[in-house]
């Protein structure tokens, strides 16, 4: 009877286990869309305001960049002043 219990309590626990670390996943992946999706916009805008030809690729290599950078700095401005100049750079060549 004891074992059975055990068993049932390390069940238990596994099952909380597993739905923290997926819904801490879920989370993280709701974040990150959401904050590419602006960024998207955003880079989207700029180059229409610039009178560039808006690229796909341009905008994901920006936002990807965008994105890496204010993870790691939680600086809206320095991550994006970074990426900018990286992105110019890397398309320039």
């Amino acid at each position: 009877m004891k074992t059975s219990k055990y068993k049932f309590f390390i069940f238990i626990n596994l099952i909380i286990l597993y739905n923290f670390f997926n819904s801490n996943y879920l989370a993280q992946t709701k974040q990150n869309s959401i904050i590419k999706l602006f960024c998207l916009q955003s880079v989207k805008e700029e180059m229409l305001n610039a009178e560039m030809q808006y690229s796909e690729e341009i905008a994901n290599e920006t936002c990807e960049c965008y994105y890496e950078e204010f993870t790691q700095t939680a600086s809206h401005q320095d991550a994006k002043t970074k990426c900018k100049l990286q992105t110019q750079e890397s398309f320039r060549s």
